[in-house]
């Protein structure tokens, strides 16, 4: 298993603050003889119905030397985990989330712009200072 991204305990706080429950940590896929460990899962019990909306939250930090090569690995990591959620837990919806800056500088760029269209990407966007969601981009 991996080592937990620099955020990750800044977007757990995040998303409670947000109204979410973090059931998940880390939310473990098994797909076969693999393991894929995805880094949150969690629910929101929704006032309105009784059924619950899911989850599954990638961290990504964004302090490489290359913000392009980080979004590189990002959109891999991603796909896979989407093609394996589709087949493992088709009802839980994967979201990539990503500090403020990172948003600024390469995903509201053209670049990052296509990269979302082009790959449905699910992002939220946290303030890694305050703790707080500041975007979910569907």
């Amino acid at each position: 298993m991996a080592k937990p991204d620099i955020y990750h305990d800044v977007v757990k706080e995040a998303l409670v603050k947000d109204g979410w429950t973090i059931t998940h940590d880390p939310l473990i896929v098994a797909f076969g003889r693999h393991n894929l460990f995805v880094d949150l899962g969690a629910e929101r019990i929704l006032a309105a119905e009784k059924e619950g909306q899911q989850i599954a939250v990638e961290i990504k930090s964004f302090v490489g030397r290359s913000l392009v090569h980080d979004l590189e690995l990002a959109i891999g990591q991603f796909g896979l985990y989407r093609t394996i959620l589709k087949q493992r837990e088709p009802d839980r919806i994967l979201y990539l989330a990503i500090p403020l800056n990172a948003y600024d500088d390469i995903f509201n760029s053209r670049l990052g712009q296509a990269a979302i269209e082009d790959h449905n990407l699910r992002l939220i966007v946290f303030d890694p200072v305050k703790e707080v969601v500041r975007k979910w981009i569907n």
